[in-house]
């Protein structure tokens, strides 16, 4: 397992636009493909929202992160309790990859590759507008997989908002 793949990994830049982040899941890539893809499972470290993995088919991601973690922390003042985003399918190819849009601004691919009875998981979110984004970005991705780590292995996961602003506090000072 190299750094960027620990369970606490920051994620790096690999362009001025585009953070990636990765982490090793225990458990096979189809299982993974369904905690990225099903709704139901997808809510409980994301967002959830039905998606048709037809390229060019749009769905609604909903954030209720109050709900990821018990307690959930304390959420900051410029977040409402619910968010939406419109987003649609570029690619699929299960349970290998899958690129979606993210809103109107960006893109995100999520690739998923064997490791004996792991999965690498790595994400590209690409096309990022302004720096505050890639730090919202950032310390989000870092926070929700923080909370995928745990549910996989079968641990309760840390309080959701905490970490949410420790992470964008730390992005903060690690990136340009």
């Amino acid at each position: 397992m190299t750094v960027m793949e620990r369970p606490d990994a920051h994620g790096t830049l690999t362009a001025p636009d585009t953070l990636e982040i990765r982490r090793v899941l225990p458990a096979a890539p189809e299982r993974v493909w369904a905690w990225l893809t099903d709704s139901e499972l997808r809510k409980k470290w994301l967002a959830e929202g039905e998606m048709s993995l037809v390229p060019g088919g749009e769905f609604e991601l909903v954030w209720r992160n109050d709900e990821l973690t018990d307690p959930p922390g304390t959420r900051p003042e410029n977040i409402g309790d619910e968010n939406r985003m419109t987003c649609r399918v570029i690619s699929a190819d299960p349970p290998r990859s899958l690129s979606i849009t993210w809103g109107t601004a960006s893109n995100v691919t999520f690739s998923l590759a064997p490791r004996g009875e792991d999965t690498l998981l790595t994400i590209v979110h690409a096309r990022l507008p302004d720096r505050a984004s890639l730090l919202g970005v950032s310390a989000g991705w870092h926070a929700h997989l923080g909370v995928l780590v745990a549910l996989v292995e079968g641990r309760k996961p840390a309080p959701f908002w905490d970490a949410f602003t420790a992470l964008k506090q730390d992005y903060d000072t690690r990136l340009p």
